[in-house]
């Protein structure tokens, strides 16, 4: 049992084990509003959450029969770069060559960067007689978002739970993808009510696992460790965690150099050095130089060994994909020179389809 003021909130309708003494359960529908339920560290998330059987879920379930595998990425603290990584990983699974068709939902609803990470900001959702209408990124990698439907990117979504899990399970039932090989699912940071929708709507339709997104430092390896229980109690399989951030790594070629006087006034003299290189030392400029920015010990790969989970691998720090990102664009495609980072992510995804075709 975890101490008072974690909560243990089992979706699947059981009492949690530190509930209050005559706990309804967590699916009756006087569930967080009984009096037994005051003061219970639970009481919120029961109140909001769904009760009883969902009709709904039936037509989830129909909808998500064209899909072949679905991974949810996750992270316990927000900032870490799992959206990044929820884009790569769709643009990667979409690449030519691969004969793959891609969906990407993102179901962070309070910060959905999504549509500006994949070059569809400003785009608008359609609906037909078979549902919504994803937007395209290609013919083969369609995206759905809450961003969509704002009128403004930066127009705020001040919503309770009960409506954004409402929205949740409209993306899911309503949006036509057709016949997927795979759906990515972006989710908010931490292990909030939309997670527990997400997890329960999906959990008839054979999740074939979770991504957990972490950077290394021990702030952050904290929540991730909330986010790997969450999933062993909800039963999500935990495919792997990926340490995104994982130091800073450039080519040297691409380094800007700069001399700082004793009074502390800085001179660019990139030219200088890159040229003095290029005379008495050319075969370093194409290699990288590394720096750790977090010195930590372990980092995620230990965790994950001391939680029982796989590591997927590590993702350097690379300007050249921040700006991929930032531009919409794949860290993959030709000219994005995203050396650094993607022959990591590359590696990582690999392993997961890996995973994910292996159990078929």
């Amino acid at each position: 049992m975890q101490n008072g003021s974690e909560t243990e909130l089992d979706v699947r309708g059981e009492v949690p084990q530190n509930a209050n003494e005559h706990c309804p359960g967590t699916e009756a529908e006087e569930a967080g509003k009984a009096a037994s339920c005051e003061g219970c560290p639970n009481q919120e998330v029961c109140a909001t959450a769904p009760k009883g059987p969902d009709p709904d879920l039936a037509a989830i379930a129909d909808r998500m029969s064209s899909v072949k595998h679905k991974v949810v990425v996750l992270s316990g603290k927000g900032g870490v770069g799992k959206s990044t990584f929820s884009a790569q990983l769709a643009f990667a699974l979409a690449a030519p060559g691969q004969d793959k068709q891609v969906g990407l939902l993102d179901v962070d609803l309070c910060g959905p960067s999504i549509p500006r990470m994949v070059g569809l900001e400003g785009q608008e959702i359609h609906q037909s007689n078979l549902g919504w209408s994803p937007v395209y990124v290609e013919d083969n990698l369609a995206v759905m978002s809450i961003g969509f439907l704002l009128p403004k990117s930066d127009n705020p979504v001040i919503w309770r739970g009960p409506r954004k899990n409402g929205l949740i399970k409209q993306f899911l039932r309503d949006v036509y993808w057709g016949d997927l090989d795979y759906l990515v699912v972006d989710t908010p940071p931490g292990t909030s009510d939309e997670h527990i929708s997400i997890m329960q709507y999906l959990g008839a339709t054979n999740v074939d696992g979770a991504v957990i997104v972490t950077t290394p430092q021990e702030v952050s390896l904290l929540d991730v460790r909330k986010e790997i229980n969450f999933c062993k109690t909800v039963g999500i399989p935990v495919l792997g965690v990926v340490e995104n951030m994982s130091g800073l790594q450039q080519k040297i070629g691409s380094l800007n150099f700069r001399a700082v006087g004793e009074d502390g006034e800085e001179k660019d003299v990139t030219d200088y050095a890159l040229e003095e290189l290029r005379k008495h030392a050319p075969h370093l400029l194409p290699m990288f130089a590394h720096m750790e920015i977090f010195h930590v010990g372990g980092g995620a790969e230990k965790m994950a060994k001391d939680m029982g989970v796989p590591f997927l691998g590590r993702v350097p720090m690379d300007p050249k994909l921040g700006k991929a990102a930032e531009e919409g664009r794949s860290c993959f495609a030709e000219g994005s020179d995203c050396t650094a980072s993607a022959i990591a992510l590359q590696r990582i995804i690999k392993n997961i389809v890996q995973k994910v075709e292996s159990k078929k």
